[in-house]
């Protein structure tokens, strides 16, 4: 079976292809760094990781973009607020942001470009946007003119009015039409801005990632992927712009939108203040539960996120750490099974993975014979890396916030119940499993032997 992808341009399921098989491209839109980014921002970015990883096995080759938007409103009201340059501001959550999505898995991207490092690509497309009459120049604003693309919403499907109301678009006096939408803005003096044509000012929030994709990925890409709240009208506007600036080239083959998180009840969003934010949860929590939560959902439905979805996450982690732990005597490497593959080549069905993750770990704490264990071990670590889990190791995953000088007094402890066991000494036996259990150390009987793990 070939990669099948939904494509939210045709709204159907279609088998990938790249343009240049030794070259496939993929850009996704990455954060606006004036703050920490919330638990919901890290959906596509682990959800894309994994179909980055996919493709470089398909392909032995992918050049994966996610830009920086490091000039904003939102970030010029913090400098202005804290005194300071935006530099300042961008630089220290660009950072956080870089350390939060490691700590979640998230392998670095091939090439992160930032906005403010391509000022003259953008006023270079702009120029062309101009030239070729789909933008115009209004009182040292430049907008583009949406009448003048006649594919305008071919993406998100809305009517005129929908549009109008989903884009939350400025009512100004300069606009030839209340769509149009900003592509340069002017800056007064206490603001960031570069020299262009139309005076110092500084780019619209859309024209910076269009400018970006063509700059490092070409004119025409084979996927961009982002959130569904990106959907229109970001991605609706990159279209346009791309596709006018490039003489209609399509600007991307396949479009990839993840879904939204959902906390108690309501989409997650800084604007409602109902946010968990990344930099707290992987602080308060094992990543790997949160990267194992993130998954747990087919990446083009909501998530209902909640301290109850991370807890099973780290459950369901324990068992799996669990069973690798009774297989450590057992030589193996990590191969991902064919039923893996064929899962992520539909469409990235990462809960199936998961069951069948489940599935391997079960048969393997059953098997008796070396090779069945070997062969499911190894099942088990490949299945694990190809969602970016189960590759620490089962002693730092139970070792996690504690003390491991602690762990050779525990197990004697464990060792000393054993030996009382044995000789019948079932009081002392009782005794030892109660101290452990006070400690939150919690003792599980296998046919392996005698295991024991933190609560």
């Amino acid at each position: 079976m070939s990669l099948q992808l939904f494509n939210s341009f045709t709204r159907r399921v279609e088998p990938f292809a790249p343009l240049d098989p030794a070259r496939p491209t993929m850009y996704v839109c990455g954060p606006t760094v004036y703050n920490y980014v919330h638990i919901g921002n890290a959906r596509g970015p682990v959800v894309f990781g994994v179909l980055a990883q996919l493709l470089r096995r398909r392909y032995g080759a992918l050049v994966y973009a996610r830009n920086i938007t490091d000039v904003d409103d939102k970030i010029n009201a913090a400098a202005r607020e804290q005194g300071v340059p935006i530099s300042t501001i961008t630089d220290r959550f660009a950072a956080a942001y870089r350390d939060d999505m490691a700590a979640l898995g998230v392998d670095p991207v091939d090439i992160e470009p930032e906005a403010t490092a391509h000022i003259p690509q953008i006023v270079a497309m702009i120029e062309r946007l101009i030239a070729s009459g789909h933008a115009y120049e209004a009182e040292s604003h430049v907008l583009f003119a949406v009448a003048s693309f006649d594919g305008y919403g071919k993406l998100s499907r809305r009517d005129a009015d929908d549009m109008l109301a989903g884009a939350r678009v400025d009512v100004a006096p300069y606009k030839r039409d209340a769509g149009d939408f900003v592509l340069w803005k002017p800056s007064t003096d206490d603001l960031p801005g570069w020299e262009s044509p139309w005076g110092r000012g500084r780019p619209g929030w859309h024209i910076e990632c269009s400018a970006m994709a063509a700059a490092h990925l070409g004119e025409t890409i084979d996927i961009h992927a982002g959130g569904v709240d990106l959907q229109f009208p970001h991605h609706e506007n990159e279209i346009a712009q791309s596709e006018c600036a490039h003489g209609g080239k399509p600007f991307a083959r396949w479009w990839l939108h993840n879904g939204m998180l959902n906390f108690g009840g309501a989409k997650m969003s800084k604007s409602l203040g109902n946010i968990e934010k990344v930099h707290d949860l992987v602080r308060a929590h094992p990543p790997e539960a949160l990267r194992y939560a993130l998954l747990s959902a087919h990446y083009r439905q909501p998530l209902d996120w909640s301290d109850t979805l991370v807890d099973q996450s780290i459950r369901t982690l324990d068992r799996l750490y669990g069973t690798l732990r009774d297989l450590a005597d057992v030589e193996a490497a990590a191969t991902i099974p064919a039923s893996v593959e064929a899962m992520l080549d539909d469409d990235l069905n990462t809960p199936q993975v998961l069951a069948e993750i489940a599935r391997i770990a079960g048969e393997a704490r059953k098997a008796a014979s070396a090779d069945e264990r070997s062969r499911l071990k190894s099942e088990l670590l490949g299945a694990g890396a190809a969602l970016g889990l189960l590759q620490q190791g089962h002693a730092q995953w139970f070792a996690r916030g504690v003390d491991d000088s602690d762990d050779a007094r525990i197990q004697a402890l464990v060792d000393e119940r054993n030996a009382a066991k044995k000789s019948r000494d079932f009081t002392r036996a009782d005794e030892i499993r109660q101290q452990l259990a006070a400690e939150g150390v919690m003792l599980e009987d296998t046919p392996q032997g005698v295991r024991w793990r933190r609560a």
